[in-house]
């Protein structure tokens, strides 16, 4: 057992709390959304034995929801950075493939063990992405998934027809959240990097991760309503796509294969 290895077995479950914490200071309603997705997964797999494609599943939250749900499940996780997949593969400890992979290029499916997974489920990631290759890869998604199987994007969607309410629902969440940065209830985005970066042993780590993301991310955040991910998704090839679940300025669209 290596020195990284060893560390993060004894300390798995503080980082993963920890990341949860930082999270749920952004989204809330976190558990309600996976829990929507999660409902979604029973829905298209009745014996309970789903094959499951965390996608861009960072420490794998969904991943381990989901196996708490389904314990037979088989499980994929992917996701580029290196910090988030070293405590995602700790947290599940051997329960769940871990997969290293740039979803912003096409050839992120070779790293997959599987081509027809039951269901592929992603939360509050893809925003980094550019429209075209966003549009792109609801389309490689398409293709890994079996016929009938399930996609659900959860994010930052918000409604068209409510722009002046989702301004006061997005100032208020603002400001409850500044409240508990305030109080040491949760850390902030950036405060929750610096303990990694200031750990001796993940620091290296977050060293590769600065190397893949040199301004944070890719590119800047974007976050078009549901309608133009929904169309996406029907010109990607699935075969119907609506709206799973909404909680003011966030939803989940789902698509059936």
């Amino acid at each position: 057992m290596t020195d990284m290895t060893h560390y993060l077995a004894g300390v798995a479950d503080a980082w993963q709390e920890s990341w949860d914490r930082q999270q749920e200071a952004y989204l809330p309603d976190r558990e309600h959304r996976i829990a929507a997705l999660l409902d979604a997964v029973a829905a298209v797999t009745p014996d309970g034995r789903p094959r499951l494609l965390d996608l861009a599943g960072g420490t794998g939250a969904i991943a381990l929801r989901a196996l708490a749900r389904f314990p037979s499940a088989q499980v994929t996780v992917v996701d580029q950075d290196p910090v988030l997949l070293a405590l995602a593969g700790a947290a599940l400890d051997g329960r769940a493939r871990i997969v290293g992979a740039d979803l912003s290029r096409p050839s992120w499916t070779d790293a997959l063990p599987h081509r027809d997974y039951d269901a592929v489920l992603t939360a509050t990631a893809l925003h980094w992405l550019e429209p075209e290759r966003l549009g792109g890869l609801y389309g490689e998604i398409r293709g890994v998934l079996r016929a009938g199987g399930l996609f659900v994007n959860a994010d930052h969607m918000p409604d068209q027809g409510l722009p002046e309410l989702t301004k006061k629902l997005l100032t208020t969440a603002d400001v409850r959240r500044e409240a508990r940065y305030a109080t040491g209830a949760a850390l902030s985005w950036g405060d929750w990097w610096t303990r990694v970066a200031a750990d001796p042993l993940l620091a290296p780590l977050y060293a590769e991760r600065e190397k893949i993301y040199p301004t944070g991310h890719g590119s800047a955040e974007w976050t078009p309503p549901a309608d133009w991910h929904l169309a996406a998704l029907r010109a990607a090839g699935f075969t119907e796509a609506g709206l799973l679940w909404r909680d003011g300025a966030d939803a989940a669209v789902a698509a059936l294969a």
